[in-house]
């Protein structure tokens, strides 16, 4: 399992969105530049190169459908955090 996240695809991300990542324990917090407001939280799994997405709801981070945990690798990650309106509500 790998504990970090080193990726040129997530520094992409942030950069063309205005987001900044604040690494707390084993996961990601994906922070608004303009607003601080949370965007996402990225929590490492025991499976390789995969990871739990998250989203704020205003009071604390909860799986962002209603079918339970959604985890993916950080490709598919970074595309549904980019195209799901709901993590865009506090940036």
């Amino acid at each position: 399992m790998s504990t970090e996240l080193r990726d040129d695809r997530l520094a992409a991300f942030c950069l063309a969105r205005q987001v900044r990542v604040e690494k707390r324990g084993r996961a990601y917090i994906l922070l608004s530049v303009r607003t601080d407001g949370p965007i996402a939280k990225l929590h490492l799994t025991d499976e390789k190169d995969k990871m739990r997405v998250l989203w704020w709801d205003g009071v604390r981070w909860r799986d962002p459908g209603p079918f339970g945990a959604l985890t993916m690798s950080l490709d598919p990650a970074l595309d549904y955090i980019a195209s799901e309106p709901a993590f865009w509500i506090h940036a």
